[in-house]
């Protein structure tokens, strides 16, 4: 383990104090999408905006529900950023403004990248009585903000089985195997599930920050405990963390290099750069139908839009 703060770990107490210095833990909140459907929203916070370029991050799930009443979230828009869905249990069809239609199913990853702009859609099957998912959206770098929008499937993700804990890499790359999934900044996220009780040690990257949410269960994050309410942030300057898992409990594991400019993205909020004065505008959900046309019309909201406050 690396020591920049020149402190002597000389045993387990010692290391685990140094350990303890770079975790913070965060209570989340509930919130409500679609037709009543209840979620745990971990990012953005008061507390935590982003962990690296991950800037949002919703849990639904595990719920199940009679067949026709599923999440039904209708058309809206996105530009700026790729929403990521990392389906667990049940079903859900994507479709959008490019004319994709997707059904996900479990262990698979939807991501739509919306660039300079793209309006979608997320409905369950009518058919669907289960839904256990996480939807999180990445912040594009100021150089692909404006990038043309696409939408990609990811049927298959690379799983590494460790000290009884399976790791499925959903992006980035983690003990030695790298996703598939295209995104464009140093990222990486990983589901951790326990085949059985289980400690394990995981390699981290001392330049990410990184999260742990809870997707199933309760954990340990190098004693901090992780359940339903809260999140465990680690800041960065870690090398390696411990995580006790109980059989059948899931952790979500994201992280990345921390953004090096502003990014507004709560809720269905646009974050858009002032090309006078080099602020950030938020631009609420009344002005939606405005920005799809002008999407279409223009290109690109953020080439046009001024502070509006001048």
């Amino acid at each position: 383990m690396s020591n920049n703060n020149n402190y002597d770990i000389s045993d387990s107490t010692d290391c685990e104090t140094y350990i303890n210095q770079f975790i913070q833990e965060f209570t989340i909140r509930s919130a409500e999408i679609g037709k009543g459907t209840i979620i745990k929203r971990a990012l953005p916070s008061r507390q935590k905006r982003l962990v690296g370029a991950w800037c949002f991050l919703d849990h639904a799930g595990p719920v199940s529900f009679p067949a026709g009443d599923g999440l039904d979230v209708g058309p809206h828009p996105h530009i700026g950023l790729q929403t990521f869905t990392w389906m667990i249990e049940g079903t859900m069809m994507h479709t959008d403004s490019l004319g994709s239609k997707q059904l996900i199913r479990p262990k698979q990853v939807n991501l739509m990248t919306a660039g300079r702009g793209i309006s979608h859609t997320e409905v369950a099957p009518d058919i669907e009585t289960k839904m256990h998912a996480a939807q999180l959206w990445i912040a594009l770098p100021d150089d692909k903000r404006n990038m043309e929008p696409k939408f990609e499937h990811y049927p298959k993700l690379p799983v590494v089985i460790k000290d009884q804990v399976e790791f499925t890499i959903l992006v980035g790359d983690f003990l030695d195997m790298v996703s598939p999934v295209q995104v464009h900044t140093p990222l990486v996220g990983v589901d951790l599930t326990a085949q059985a009780n289980t400690k394990t040690r995981i390699p981290l990257n001392p330049n990410f920050e990184y999260a742990f949410m809870a997707l199933e269960g309760i954990a340990q994050v190098n004693g901090h405990e992780l359940n339903a309410d809260n999140m465990v942030v680690l800041e960065t300057g870690l090398t390696e963390i411990e995580v006790e898992l109980t059989e059948g409990h899931r952790v979500l594991l994201i992280g990345g290099d921390r953004l090096n400019h502003q990014f507004c993205c709560g809720g269905i909020l646009l974050g858009v750069r002032c090309k006078i004065c080099n602020k950030h505008e938020k631009i609420g959900s009344i002005m939606m139908p405005v920005l799809v046309k002008f999407l279409i019309i223009k290109g690109s909201v953020s080439k046009h839009l001024y502070c509006l406050s001048k």
